[in-house]
């Protein structure tokens, strides 16, 4: 018998990195550490998803809903996202990685706008992984920017409101140039996709994990891309030889 081929790994991942905080409670310690721990996971699991064939990657780094946290953890995570990235920027760059970013810039403040330009411009020729990182992004957020954009033309006349259809309103979101998560990752125990790539979820198959995000390593991941790789993937369409019917899994 001859051997079966491995399953392709999914073309574009996404993961909701969820439960810093709660790592370092639990170790009485303050959430800031925690979220240097977020970091480290981070940094493997993009070393893991590139060394699996993945072609896209797109980390849920802040929401526009964690605005709402406490001033000084707001201040922290900011900080530390410039700190990141200018430590890891020479390292994504040799290894070919092309880093965009998602989300409303105009919350960020200037000194992580900056970062964030800096980081597109010299990744921007890599031909190797792209690497998303949403920050300030919403889900909500995002089609509405999109339908203003569109609702803009048509009261200057530049259009009319039949024109619009999936295709075109799809072009006008932050992932416009790029494929659609095959596969998306929460970690933290969590069974739901807040406010993250709505529109671009629809078909994504959803892996559920409740190992807290700092503990989520490359074999984790392995495990999560083994699993995606058992999918039968219909998009809707009926397909009598499919085994299995569902769409969501769990570690």
């Amino acid at each position: 018998m001859m051997p079966t081929a491995p399953s392709p790994p999914p073309q574009h991942v996404a993961i909701i990195m969820d439960g810093n905080g709660r790592w370092a409670t639990r170790r009485g310690q303050p959430r800031a550490a925690g979220h240097e721990a977020g970091v480290r996971a981070a940094r493997t699991a993009v070393r893991a998803c590139r060394d699996a064939g993945v072609r896209v990657l797109t980390l849920y780094a802040f929401s526009s809903e964690n605005w709402l946290r406490p001033t000084a953890e707001v201040d922290f995570l900011l900080a530390l996202f410039v700190r990141s990235m200018e430590a890891e920027l020479e390292t994504l760059h040799a290894e070919g990685v092309r880093v965009r970013f998602i989300g409303d810039r105009a919350a960020l403040p200037p000194s992580l706008r900056a970062v964030v330009q800096r980081t597109e411009q010299h990744t921007a020729g890599n031909p190797g992984m792209v690497l998303v990182i949403a920050l300030a992004y919403g889900g909500r957020q995002d089609l509405l920017r999109a339908v203003r954009v569109l609702a803009g033309r048509i009261a200057a006349g530049a259009m009319a409101a039949d024109q619009i259809d999936e295709a075109l309103l799809g072009a006008h979101l932050d992932l416009a140039d790029l494929p659609d998560p095959d596969l998306l990752i929460r970690t933290g125990g969590e069974y739901r996709v807040s406010n993250f790539l709505l529109w671009h979820l629809a078909y994504t198959e959803l892996y559920f994990c409740d190992l807290l995000w700092p503990d989520f390593g490359a074999t984790d991941l392995q495990r999560a891309l083994a699993w995606y790789g058992q999918r039968e993937r219909r998009f809707g369409r009926t397909d009598a030889l499919a085994s299995n019917d569902g769409g969501s899994g769990s570690c």
